[in-house]
């Protein structure tokens, strides 16, 4: 798999530095261009077509949800990982609707970057697991209907959907489950099409609210 090319946006330059610094020491991809905010950001993408932005969601003049939608108005294809803090769970669900690929938190460490960056590029989304479990115990306080749209799953799909909502990709829930990432894919894009979610982490947020598998 190439390197991808990666746009940072976050208002700390000194946050900016150390990931840049990080993400080519270790040659996980290559930084080609720098945002404080929103702004900035389309500005950059009028010159540069990143694959991956890795997008902080409290900034000033244009915030990481106002950039998100803008980006992908502009780029459609393009990849985004949310960039967020404890405290930011209220822009989760905002954020996911808007369609980015996965969340990070800033203190997470190099290798959680690493895969992230590398899950997303291979078409996965990915949670931070304690990103995972504020939206697990969100929607725990909320009552909610099971499976409100009498979906009918097959038990091969529950199966897959668990493992999928534990953040596993193809290739390893086809590992775990002795068939092959082909068919997980398959199953992937069936639950997609049943439950009418437009992308994993939706996928994820249904099951979760509407009881269908236990994390």
């Amino acid at each position: 798999m190439k390197r991808p090319n990666i746009i940072l946006v976050d208002d700390h330059l000194i946050l900016r530095q150390g990931i840049k610094s990080l993400i080519t020491a270790e040659n996980i991809a290559k930084v080609i261009g720098e945002a404080s905010n929103g702004i900035e950001l389309l500005e950059l993408l009028k010159k540069h077509k990143p694959d991956i932005v890795i997008m902080d969601i409290d900034m000033p003049h244009m915030n990481g949800m106002e950039a998100t939608q803008k980006a992908l108005e502009m780029i459609p294809e393009l990849k985004i990982i949310a960039f967020t803090m404890f405290g930011d769970e209220e822009y989760y669900y905002k954020m996911i609707d808007l369609g980015v690929k996965g969340f990070i938190l800033k203190s997470s460490g190099i290798a959680e970057l690493e895969n992230a960056i590398n899950g997303v590029m291979l078409g996965e989304s990915y949670f931070s697991p304690e990103v995972l479990r504020k939206i697990i115990s969100s929607m725990g306080r909320n009552k909610q209907v099971k499976n409100s749209l009498n979906v009918e799953f097959t038990s091969r799909e529950i199966e897959v959907l668990q493992q999928i909502c534990l953040g596993l990709n193809n290739e390893e829930i086809a590992e775990k489950l002795f068939i092959s990432p082909k068919t997980i894919k398959s199953h992937r894009s069936n639950l997609l099409g049943k439950t009418g979610c437009k992308n994993t982490p939706t996928l994820i947020l249904y099951a979760i609210k509407n009881n269908i598998v236990q994390i």
